[in-house]
This record gives C-alpha cells, sequence and structure tokens, in this order.
C-alpha cells in the first residue's frame, strides 16, 4: 500500500515521504496512529503543494542569511579585559559576548548559538570566529582581545 507519511517515521522516513509499505503495517499501525494516509492523488497533490512552500520559504531565508552575511563578514570585534602578566584572562570571552558585541555593531541580533566557539577564550590575541548563519553561509569575523590599561 502506497502511504504519504504524516510524520518521522523511524526506518521509513519523514513527513511528506511517499512509500510502498506491506497493507497491514499500514491499516494496523501507520493510519491508526496518524503516522500516514494513504496516497491518493489529493494528498499527493497536497505533499507538492508543502514542498513548494518550503522551497520559497527556503530560498527566501537563504536570501536573508546572504545579506546579514555581507554585513558581518570582515568585521572586527575588540574587548578589552583584565588579564594576568602571562596573558591569560581573569574571566572569558564567550560566544554569547562576541554575538552581542556582534549585535550591536551591525545593528541587528545575531543569536549567540550561531557564533561557532569550540571552547571560550581565555589568552590574549586575535582569532577568527565563524558565524553559521545558515549552511552555505559562514561568514567569519577578527576578535581582537586585549589587556585593560
Amino acid at each position: 500500500m502506497k502511504v504519504v507519511l504524516l510524520q518521522e517515521v523511524q526506518g521509513i522516513g519523514g513527513p511528506g515521504t511517499v512509500k510502498d509499505v506491506a497493507d497491514g503495517y499500514a491499516r494496523n499501525y501507520l493510519l491508526p496512529r496518524k503516522l500516514a494516509t494513504p496516497a491518493t492523488a489529493g494528498a499527493l497533490k497536497q505533499v507538492e503543494r508543502a514542498r513548494d512552500a518550503e522551497s520559497r520559504r527556503q530560498a527566501k531565508l537563504d536570501e536573508q542569511a546572504a545579506a546579514m552575511a555581507a554585513r558581518i563578514e570582515g568585521q572586527q570585534l575588540s574587548f578589552r579585559v583584565r588579564a594576568g602578566e602571562e596573558g591569560r584572562l581573569y574571566g572569558s570571552v564567550t560566544n554569547g559576548d562576541v554575538a552581542e558585541v556582534l549585535s550591536r555593531q551591525i545593528g541587528e541580533d545575531v543569536d549567540k548559538r550561531r557564533v561557532i566557539l569550540d571552547e571560550p577564550i581565555h589568552v590574549l590575541g586575535t582569532y577568527e570566529v565563524p558565524v553559521r548563519l545558515s549552511a552555505s553561509h559562514s561568514p567569519v569575523v577578527k576578535v581582537v582581545v586585549e589587556a585593560e590599561g
């Protein structure tokens, strides 16, 4: 029996996937739990409309990410922090700190989860920090950490 999956079904596929499954599996498991619906002409047309809408939404998001990446690329962020004699910081510079300063500098919110720091910065210096906006847009900002005074 051909069915259109409505939700993620482990081992079969995700929402919108058209699969040919055993009749008993469809009748006794997928359909009663509302995990799938029979693959009728109307259901297939609805899946196609949903895919088109998703591709338009994704194109719009990608366009926005490209515009934001152009503004972010090449930005230099300066941090003046307390540090010891060997250049070790008394605190650290985190992805939240970088996102906050970057947001102020470009005038648009940047989520701290988009700033890719493997670990917080604990030493004075200059760092190249990527900002992952989308799968295809990851501009790099220059983070300069200097000692106070």
